[in-house]
């Protein structure tokens, strides 16, 4: 698709995006080069320990290696406690020219291709304008910054809930991986204008509701983009001077069940808060699933090409590993078809790290439904992931599309309906209810649309 077909584009004085440029160039440079480190273990390291200790900020795996970005006045101190690693800064090297060449310009700004938090506000209102009989935006909540957190619901009738499966794609969690917004926009995008043309995703339509959300995080987003690419929670300002919860460990199922999946400290890149569901941004989230029985859900992040799958908070199996074991499986074979890329497929907790309260073990531990992580795939391993080239984003998602129309079909195929008279509630004695964003008094959403 192309990028003016795709997303709106702001125009600024040249004075001003020269300006933004430069700042960002200086910010990303210093704030990477200056005080932090990327490092990597082999995967037989065992970083439990390691993480109890240290504030690690994992970045990716490939398969071999982990990846994590660190402060470098720890690394002495990593050293001094037996554990070897290896520095790879340079191997990260982002390099502001090449991108400069690949469409850095005063036309598309300083994130190119990829959504910044308004463009993909225009780029929701204008699908959901042009497909009116089958899609509906909703704000689910505020951001922090005030940030509208938006869902685009897809469904023949959806104005109306129906007795039928519901699917969530959801997002950016994590502020710096930008590809994680595209896939589900353009998922999003793919099923409304293919709906009329296409029988397969009209049954899949017809059958389903498809609730799009492309960006969980959207203050953290837009942080990354014009200030510190590698940033990665939100933009809660802590109580000692530091900024950001990750909000994939803010979920409240097994939150804070041990220090090396989160941590306490709030200067930590994998800090989860306060307590539970303290940020508006997992809020909305919340609220949207405790209203609405989902069938199946894909949480995009990126980097380390994989798809995983509850537990994440200690590495033990599920009631369902079997079940979640075929549905990845046959996921990671369909996405292979499509580029020859191999996900790995496996638990979230033997595949990479531990990870407590983080939103897919939520998702199973209280709805009882296959939940998936899909790590997208970092297109060039040796430069690091996290700045990708604008081309990838089409690959990348084409990819990625089958595995998604394969879980909503099974999703259909399996759905044994609920009875209307019966309201849905989730296990409410393991958290209480809230109802300040998503309402639900009919069988009609009220949640608050979108104009």
């Amino acid at each position: 698709m192309a990028r003016d077909k795709r997303k709106k584009i702001f125009v600024f004085s040249s004075f001003s995006v020269l300006f933004l440029i430069f700042s960002f160039v200086l910010l990303s440079a210093s704030s990477l080069t200056d005080e932090k480190e990327i490092i990597s273990f082999t995967r037989e390291t065992d970083l439990k320990a390691l993480a109890h200790s240290f504030p690690l900020d994992p970045l990716m795996t490939d398969g071999k290696k982990i990846y994590l970005l660190v402060d470098r006045k720890y690394l002495d101190s990593i050293r001094q406690a037996g554990y070897a690693f290896t520095l790879e800064t340079d191997r990260f090297n982002f390099d502001i020219n090449r991108k400069t060449k690949s469409g850095l310009n005063l036309q598309s700004g300083l994130n190119g291709a990829y959504h910044s938090y308004t463009e993909l506000s225009l780029a929701l209102k204008s699908l959901a304008a042009s497909y009116p009989t089958i899609s509906r935006l909703y704000i689910l909540g505020k951001s922090l910054e005030n940030r509208n957190i938006y869902a685009l619901k897809i469904s023949d009738n959806v104005t109306i809930r129906e007795n039928e499966p519901k699917i969530a794609l959801l997002g950016c969690h994590h502020a710096r991986e930008w590809i994680s917004v595209e896939v589900p926009l353009l998922i999003a995008d793919y099923l409304l204008k293919n709906y009329s043309q296409d029988i397969r995703i009209k049954n899949i339509v017809d059958s389903a509701e498809i609730w799009v959300v492309p960006l969980v995080n959207p203050d953290g987003l837009d942080y990354s983009i014009f200030n510190y690419r590698l940033w990665r929670k939100n933009r809660r300002l802590n109580a000692d001077g530091s900024y950001g919860v990750d909000l994939n460990r803010n979920y409240s199922y097994q939150w804070g069940y041990d220090n090396s999946g989160s941590s306490p400290e709030p200067s930590s890149e994998v800090f989860r808060g306060a307590e539970p569901f303290s940020e508006p941004e997992t809020i909305a989230i919340k609220n949207l699933f405790i209203n609405h029985r989902f069938s199946a859900v894909i949480s995009y992040h990126s980097y380390s090409q994989s798809i995983l799958y509850p537990w994440g908070y200690v590495d033990l199996p599920t009631e369902k590993e079997e079940l979640f074991q075929q549905l990845a499986t046959a996921m990671a074979d369909l996405i292979y078809q499509v580029n020859g890329r191999r996900y790995e497929v496996g638990r979230a907790s033997a595949s990479l790290y531990l990870t407590n309260g983080d939103f897919t073990d939520w998702v199973y531990g209280f709805f009882q439904i296959p939940a998936f992580t899909i790590e997208l795939p970092p297109v060039d391993r040796l430069h690091g992931g996290f700045v990708n080239s604008e081309e990838d984003i089409q690959n990348i998602f084409q990819e990625n599309l089958p595995a998604a129309l394969h879980l909503m079909e099974w999703a259909v195929s399996t759905f044994e309906g609920v009875r209307k008279e019966v309201k849905f509630e989730p296990k409410i004695w393991l958290e209480k209810r809230t109802e300040n964003v998503v309402k639900d008094k009919s069988a009609v959403f009220k949640g608050k649309e979108s104009r």
